[in-house]
């Protein structure tokens, strides 16, 4: 058969990822707060986009506010989400310009359990107090500028204690060694030959920098942190420094082992692990005032009077975008050239997508939110212990979404509900039970029963991880020994053998 050219006609469907589609998908995986600041971007780079800094109205009167207890026909009218297909961007959509909202309280984050390795059996370390909230964040950046940085709580003892200007600028130097523990980091002889001087004049002004407060600060090692601190107290005898060089009998909760290093009885040992115990290995926390921000909901439930849950937009941080029609008239007829007016029209057209975007956005975003709530209700009445097993396709099927857009919707969102403000992500999670099993216990359920019966061993016991799995069959959760062992790990318990140490130095 010969090989010639020909033409061919053929017809095919598919989905184009047109610039606005892409902008559409971009915006719905956004947080409110990376909303606002690519929102801000657009202001700035289209004339005919304004800030609508107006006061909004209710939610109800928008239409923003979706209740548990109405029809349910009324959340799945709202129009189909734009990640879908480009065509859906053209239908009539909410307005999403307006919300109330009242902010909840952040729930307190789990303890990682962070310790150091050879520090395992010395439980809690003091790591000063968190504070409390205050009224408004701004009293809270009032206060925290006000507060002065480790630098310059050094810096204002080493103006007092060495006076001598060659001294002082070998200070300032160790001084921005520290690392955010507080230990000195580098070399010393490196130190010495960039400011071309001995290193004994380095070792000299270190000396003097480590009787500093906080005690313990420049130290090059645990052991020597620990050592200042003790000093400090006049509390570093030899038995001490013997305890300090054998940090790893420490780690190992080998008592017989220290006694015979230290030649002090058993007793003794227990009364100088206390002693440790109560030192502090990282002494520049103290002055670490950096505060994480706060998280900001996305959206808002309430209870309603009648019964039922009112989920609302937050709108406080919300964008609100208007179109200048008026300037859009007025310099369209103005301009005299075709790429002026090509210009003007791309900028017309683009302001009136984003707006478009926004206001499906914030649709799609409610209707899902009113789902999870819908299906996760029993969680807010009662608990963790109610809450459902529960998966993106779940939340897909019943909204008429795909689970891509259910992902996005999700991602970087939070809700501030009655038990706290908690991410979307937090309500999906797949059921843990025998295959068949008609009520699996979610996840996050098993996750607290497994750390409410380590919190509760007895104080002479530990409970291995086959114990914990006959524990959980008795309540009626079925679990491998393996996945036990997984969530254990996951939220930062030790294992049986690392506890049993830990509470034998204790003993």
């Amino acid at each position: 058969m010969a090989l010639t050219p020909r033409l061919d006609l053929r017809q095919s469907q598919t989905l184009v990822m047109t610039p606005q589609l892409q902008q559409a998908i971009k915006l719905l995986q956004l947080s409110n707060m990376e909303l606002a600041t690519y929102v801000e971007q657009q202001v700035e780079e289209n004339p005919l986009l304004e800030r609508d800094d107006a006061a909004p109205d209710s939610p109800e009167e928008t239409g923003l506010a979706a209740s548990t207890e109405s029809d349910s026909e009324s959340v799945r009218g709202v129009d189909r989400a734009l990640s879908d297909t480009e065509a859906q961007m053209s239908e009539p959509v909410l307005n999403a310009d307006d919300n109330n909202f009242e902010t909840g309280d952040v729930p307190p984050a789990q303890d990682a359990l962070d310790r150091d390795l050879a520090f395992e059996s010395f439980g809690e370390w003091g790591r000063g107090d968190g504070g409390g909230a205050d009224d408004t964040l701004d009293r809270v950046q009032d206060r925290l500028s006000a507060e002065t940085t480790l630098r310059e709580h050094l810096s204002r003892q080493m103006a007092v204690d060495l006076p001598d200007p060659a001294q002082q600028i070998i200070g300032a130097q160790l001084i921005e060694m520290l690392d955010d523990a507080g230990y000195l980091s580098g070399d010393l002889a490196e130190l010495a030959a960039t400011l071309g001087c001995g290193v004994d004049a380095v070792e000299a002004v270190l000396a003097r920098l480590q009787q500093f407060d906080p005690p313990g600060i420049f130290a090059r090692s645990l052991a020597e942190c620990l050592a200042l601190q003790l000093r400090d107290r006049e509390e570093l005898d030899g038995a001490m420094r013997a305890l300090l060089a054998n940090l790893d009998l420490v780690a190992m909760g080998d008592i017989e082992g220290l006694a015979e290093a230290c030649s002090v009885s058993r007793d003794d040992i227990v009364a100088m692990l206390a002693e440790i115990r109560s030192l502090n290995p990282k002494p520049a926390l103290a002055f670490d005032s950096a505060v994480a921000p706060p998280v900001t909901p996305d959206v808002i439930m309430r209870r309603q009077g009648g019964g039922g849950w009112l989920i609302e937009l937050n709108t406080d941080t919300l964008p609100r975008v208007l179109v200048n029609q008026h300037y859009y008239a007025r310099i369209n007829s103005a301009a005299k050239s075709i790429e002026d007016k090509r210009y003007i029209n791309d900028c017309f057209q683009s302001a009136n997508w984003l707006a478009r975007s926004l206001h499906q956005r914030a649709t799609t975003i409610l209707k899902v939110a009113t789902e999870i709530v819908r299906q996760q209700e029993a969680f807010f009445n009662g608990g963790i212990r109610y809450l459902k097993p529960l998966i993106l396709r779940d939340i897909a099927e019943a909204v008429e979404l795909h689970e891509s857009t259910v992902s996005r919707v999700t991602a970087n969102k939070f809700m501030a509900t009655p038990r706290g403000i908690l991410e979307l992500k937090y309500f999906f999670g797949r059921g843990i039970g025998p295959p068949g099993d008609a009520n699996p216990q979610s996840s996050a359920w098993v996750r607290h029963r497994i750390k409410a019966l380590i919190d509760a061993e007895p104080d002479n016991d530990v409970l291995s991880d086959d114990s914990i799995v006959t524990l959980l069959e008795r309540e009626g959760i079925s679990i491998a020994r393996r996945t036990v062992a997984k969530y254990r790990d996951a939220m930062g318990v030790p294992s049986s053998a690392q506890r049993r140490r830990m509470k034998r130095v204790r003993a």
